[in-house]
């Protein structure tokens, strides 16, 4: 069990709104009171296994009281930070968050980009690209900015064309060329590791796939690209929260060559620090 406090969705979704007290054991949230520990959300893997090298390894000597807190969605995190359940939040990158304070009147903001986690195109059936037959079904996720990465990793390695301006709402329906006639399975992007078996192909988030057991530098069928990526992961706060001193110094320590080398280290390519 890893040094954070694992919170499955079905708790959250029940204690969101009371998160802040009990972690406090006071009247402030976790966000106001500033002498308190930060307290973060982030996704198991790979977010809270750096935030939890950052607790063990380089907090305390830069005076952080730092509390990791395991969510296994990517709605929550962003709801517990905008109510003040929690200080800040780890998981996410620049598209997805923009669409998500669109969609529901939230006001998170990017402190520092840490990492991207290449998202891939894997399979059980077949070893190849060129190995997929016409009318076969490809699962990706369904939420918008992740739905769009998905076709444009698609569409960068030429299994199938995207309308001339499909921007980063793109979906099954923004298509103009699809030569294998693919059929797409949209699903929530935790679940399509899970779909391994039931589809003949599935596009994978990097955090997922290292979560599966899969190795994305190894194991992609195709892998997105880090150059000049949108979708660098990052630490969020709700705005005004950006001077709190022990967001500064976390800010501080994520892109510290200690992390930068625990990254390299540990994911082997499969996670690419991005300072």
């Amino acid at each position: 069990m890893r040094n954070a406090a694992k919170i499955t969705t079905a708790v959250l979704a029940a204690g969101a709104l009371t998160l802040g007290l009990t972690a406090c054991g006071s009247d402030k949230d976790a966000a106001s009171d500033t002498s308190g520990p930060l307290i973060v959300a982030a996704s198991p893997v790979p977010h809270a296994e750096i935030l939890t090298y950052v607790k063990d390894n380089l907090a305390k000597d830069a005076g952080l009281d730092l509390q990791v807190q395991e969510f296994t969605d990517y709605v929550l995190p962003n709801t517990a930070t905008e109510d003040g359940s929690v200080g800040a939040n780890y998981f996410q990158n620049q598209p997805y968050l923009d669409d998500f304070n669109k969609k529901n009147g939230t006001h998170i903001v990017p402190v520092v980009t840490v990492h991207l986690e290449p998202l891939g195109l894997y399979s059980s059936k077949i070893k190849k690209v060129g190995e997929l037959k016409s009318g076969a079904t490809v699962a990706i996720p369904n939420d918008t900015a992740n739905e769009t990465r998905a076709l444009k990793l698609l569409d960068a390695n030429g299994i199938i064309t995207l309308k001339d301006g499909a921007g980063n709402d793109a979906t099954p329906k923004d298509i103009a060329k699809n030569p294998k006639d693919l059929k797409f399975k949209e699903l929530e992007a935790a679940q399509t590791p899970r779909s391994l078996d039931d589809v003949d192909a599935a596009v994978i988030n990097g955090n997922y796939a290292i979560e599966s057991d899969l190795k994305p530098a190894d194991d992609a069928l195709v892998l997105e690209s880090a150059d000049h990526s949108q979708y660098g992961n990052f630490l969020a706060v709700k705005k005004g929260n950006e001077d709190d001193p022990r967001v500064k110094k976390l800010a501080k320590l994520l892109t510290s060559s200690e992390v930068k080398k625990f990254i390299e280290d540990k994911y082997a390519g499969s996670v690419l620090a991005s300072f």
